[in-house]
């Protein structure tokens, strides 16, 4: 028996995450400049909406889906406009011919989703099959990368099954302190970065992501030889009032992180390594 054909679903979100991994229970796919669209279609009713579900004009969009040989079709997707030229990025299909998809494993869902016929401008999201995929992300100019559990169900909220990776600036800064660990934690909780500005030293915040424990002991070894009795920024906005330690600005870090805020601080920071 055949479900009632949904007038709308709220799109599953993706959560933004800064840690970097693969693993046999993830796939990845590029995430494209785009604009979120579903495609709603009911025999010659093709509707199409972004992601707050407000109606979209695209005909060039929505003529290819009317053509496709199924009477009804959810389809979850990006639309970007390259050079003026629109593309239609489908990564999800939730709706097929009144069968409800939405609790199918993702695999299986891709796999129903490769077997339909797409022409352009529809364009089927391929998986990036990299040992790295947001190294290559970075090298080829994308905006980051999605990782998917391969056994993800399709979920109307932002969930940890999709994870964001966002291409990264990265830069080098200073350490001029850090705060104690919380919890299980050890070593040390987050680095208190800063740089230069002429003859101002400037605090950009703190980096806590990116360590191993090792790294943690490590670096607490080292800051403790540097420690001094008060901060070094001599332009600082948010830093610490508890549990926080001074340090010589000596100790260089290479740091990952998306943009800057308009307040001068680092949104989103990883630590990636040590300079010296």
């Amino acid at each position: 028996m055949s479900s009632p054909f949904p007038e709308w679903l709220v799109p599953m979100a993706a959560t933004l995450t800064q840690e970097r991994f693969t693993g046999p229970e993830w796939l990845f796919e590029r995430k494209f400049d785009g604009i979120r669209l579903l495609a709603f279609k009911k025999g010659a009713d093709v509707q199409l909406f972004s992601r707050n579900h407000l109606p979209q004009n695209v005909p060039l969009v929505s003529d290819a889906i009317r053509k496709l040989p199924h009477d009804e079709l959810i389809l979850d997707g990006e639309i970007t406009w390259p050079g003026g030229k629109t593309g239609y990025h489908i990564f999800d299909v939730m709706w097929i011919d009144g069968r409800d998809l939405r609790q199918l494993p993702l695999e299986q869902r891709l796999a129903l989703l490769k077997q339909l016929p797409l022409t352009g401008p529809l364009h089927r999201v391929e998986p990036v099959d990299d040992r790295s995929p947001w190294e290559r992300a970075q090298s080829e100019g994308w905006e980051g990368v999605i990782a998917k559990r391969r056994d993800s169900t399709y979920e109307h909220r932002r969930s940890r099954n999709w994870l964001k990776m966002k291409c990264e600036l990265s830069q080098d800064f200073i350490v001029g302190g850090f705060t104690d660990p919380q919890g299980k934690r050890v070593g040390l909780g987050a680095l208190l970065v800063g740089h230069y500005e002429g003859e101002e030293f400037v605090y950009a915040g703190r980096i806590g992501t990116g360590f191993d424990t090792q790294l943690l002991l490590d670096l607490r070894a080292r800051l403790d030889k540097l420690e001094m009795g008060k901060a070094p920024f001599t332009k600082a906005v948010g830093l610490p009032r508890v549990r926080a330690h001074w340090v010589r600005p000596e100790l260089v870090v290479k740091v990952g992180f998306i943009e800057w805020t308009v307040h001068g601080k680092l949104r989103h920071p990883r630590l990636l390594g040590v300079v010296q």
